[in-house]
């Protein structure tokens, strides 16, 4: 559906869309800093040292798999928690540490929660003026109504969530969240009850908001291409530790861990053994930077980087099995000299059908290469 079209409520009245509305307020963004942080539940450390500086104005997205820490690491930042190490800072004041806690309501963070969290017995509008009730009434409410405005929802001010869709209340929570201006702006998982293709509007719609608000915001995702599209960079978590930060880019070309390939590809994974700064794999020698003399190690090739060649050429591969994803399959083959099969992600005019001789290469540049050893997660 395309924006200026309309949606239909639930009782039966169209609403607006996206396609006639107002001007997000301008933000005075804020810098936010974590030093050291720390959160401790019991013996459960949830969140780990964790050590980040967000410019002011930056959109960063916080992604990790569930229970990694993201949400923990937000709630601390809104004041809904407090640090058991380390600090917070917004524009190098100190927020949130042992010895200090500024209340929620005076840090100047807003927060919008995965489930929106909108008040049933409160219209849209009195919903949207929650966070202003330091303001005089009547200019909370002209305030609230801009923000109604700038989502499309300004001429339902006086109707109740429950006639909503999801994306229609998705989008009077972010009302709220921007309504007061925040110099810093809080997403928990914003878009993970909405269907694929509502995802996709709500995405670039919010983003264009966070542009024009200016306000410095941390989104928490566990999808690697909503962290993508989203974010200026993207900051990675892994039980309660900051694995690795940078632009989209940088993380996906040069990540730092194995589990940071993980998390943006769909790997084959090989046992090597690391000889003279080299891993020797059955496709040529690749770096192994960093990795000692005979360690063990794992060569990762992305299931896009596997290509396909007439036979004779590369090494000698069969087609086991082909599964139609729309517009790409997924092959998995049998190589010559490969005690598992690789799996390869191709063009489905590409795709080759089931018991095909083929020739195999992978571009030894293109291998990434990571210890075997195990760290202090997969430890426990």
């Amino acid at each position: 559906m395309l924006f200026g079209q309309t949606s239909k409520r639930a009782d039966g009245a169209a609403f607006q869309r996206w396609g006639t509305r107002g001007s997000a307020a301008a933000s005075i963004a804020a810098r936010l800093t974590y030093e050291n942080v720390e959160r401790r539940f019991g013996s459960t450390l949830a969140v780990r040292d964790v050590s980040l500086d967000i410019e002011p104005g930056e959109i960063v997205c916080l992604l990790g798999p569930s229970g990694c820490g993201k949400t923990t690491l937000l709630r601390l930042t809104a004041g809904l928690e407090r640090p058991t190490g380390g600090r917070i800072l917004i524009n190098d004041a100190v927020v949130g540490s042992t010895e200090m806690h500024v209340p929620p309501e005076k840090r100047g963070v807003g927060l919008m929660f995965q489930d929106f969290a909108l008040f049933p017995h409160l219209t849209l509008l009195e919903n949207a003026a929650f966070g202003l009730k330091a303001l005089p009434k009547d200019d909370a409410r002209r305030v609230a109504r801009s923000a109604l405005e700038r989502v499309g929802l300004g001429k339902y001010a006086d109707e109740y969530p429950h006639i909503l869709s999801g994306g229609e209340q998705q989008r009077v929570a972010l009302a709220r969240a921007i309504a007061p201006r925040p110099g810093v702006l809080m997403m928990d998982e914003p878009f993970s009850g909405l269907d694929t293709r509502l995802r996709d509007e709500m995405r670039e719609e919010t983003l264009a908001i966070l542009k024009e608000t200016r306000a410095t915001c941390m989104l928490v995702t566990h999808s690697c291409e909503e962290a993508m599209r989203m974010g200026n960079r993207i900051a990675m978590m892994r039980a309660g530790r900051l694995l690795q930060a940078g632009t989209p880019e940088e993380l996906y070309h040069a990540p730092a861990s194995i589990h940071a390939a993980r998390m943006f590809s769909d790997l084959n994974e090989i046992p090597v053994i690391v000889k003279n700064g080299k891993a020797d794999t059955l496709f040529g020698k690749c770096a192994a930077k960093g990795l000692a003399n005979g360690q063990n190690a794992v060569a990762c090739i992305r299931q896009r980087d596997v290509q396909l060649l007439p036979v004779g050429k590369g090494r000698a591969g069969r087609i086991l099995t082909t599964r139609f994803l729309g517009d790409t399959a997924l092959l998995e083959i049998g190589v010559e000299g490969l005690e598992k099969p690789l799996f390869a992600r191709v063009r489905e005019a590409d795709a080759q059908q089931q018991g095909t001789d083929v020739g195999v290469k992978v571009n030894p540049a293109d291998i990434l290469v990571f210890s075997a050893e195990p760290d202090d997660e997969d430890q426990g």
